[in-house]
């Protein structure tokens, strides 16, 4: 009889493993059976999913609490899956869909059976990943259409800042209309003008006040 283990993966390390843990624990498996990644499932160039491939042995058995957890790509996901089971002779069974398990059944059906769920579920998956992505793209378009910036802020010109903050300084000019001007937030203005005052030994604010 082969050893049975199990891979974790979430996708970043703000996300919690604890659900998967207790669920593989449950089964009486060690921990020290269990191997974990803190990371994306875009490649399997993951540090304790390759230390797994190097522990496991024909006979053992693989646990997985869902099959996207083995990766997100719906190709290498499929190249995977033959590589443990045919070429490593690993068995896989998948915790949250009983169909995706090769120890139910040896025969050429029961291999079929699991192939053909393994790559209908990995294309759905993918889809899904796919129809996410274009929402977000979508949303941002729209955003973007209502005048709302992502990203880092721009940074504002030397010489346009010079000038509208001599105009504020003079009295001609006021905050709110100096910093529409350089496209920026009032209290962005007050930030630099307060730097500028600095450099020049001038008390800030120079005139009327940060109201004005």
């Amino acid at each position: 009889m082969g050893r049975t283990y199990a891979y974790i993966r979430v996708s970043s390390k703000d996300q919690n493993e604890a659900r998967q843990l207790q669920a593989l624990e449950g089964l009486g498996l060690r921990r020290e059976h269990i191997f974990l990644d803190k990371q994306s499932g875009k490649d399997f160039c993951r540090p304790q999913y390759q230390r797994l491939l190097h522990r496991l042995r024909r006979g053992d058995l693989l646990l997985l609490h869902s099959i996207d957890r083995l990766g997100r790509n719906y190709q290498e996901i499929l190249e995977q899956w033959r590589l443990l089971t045919q070429q490593r002779g690993v068995d896989i069974r998948v915790l949250d869909m009983p169909l995706l398990d090769t120890t139910l059944s040896k025969d050429l059906m029961g291999t079929f059976i699991a192939d053909l769920v393994l790559q209908l579920l990995s294309f759905v998956a993918q889809n899904e990943r796919e129809a996410i992505r274009t929402r977000q793209a979508e949303g941002i378009a729209a955003a973007k259409r209502r005048g709302v910036r992502f990203g880092r802020p721009p940074k504002v010109d030397a010489a346009d800042f010079a000038a509208a903050y001599r105009l504020w300084r003079a009295g001609t000019l006021r905050a709110a209309e100096a910093a529409q001007a350089l496209c920026v937030s009032r209290s962005t203005f007050y930030r630099h003008a307060r730097a500028c005052a600095a450099a020049e030994g001038q008390i800030f604010p120079a005139r009327g006040g940060e109201n004005a």
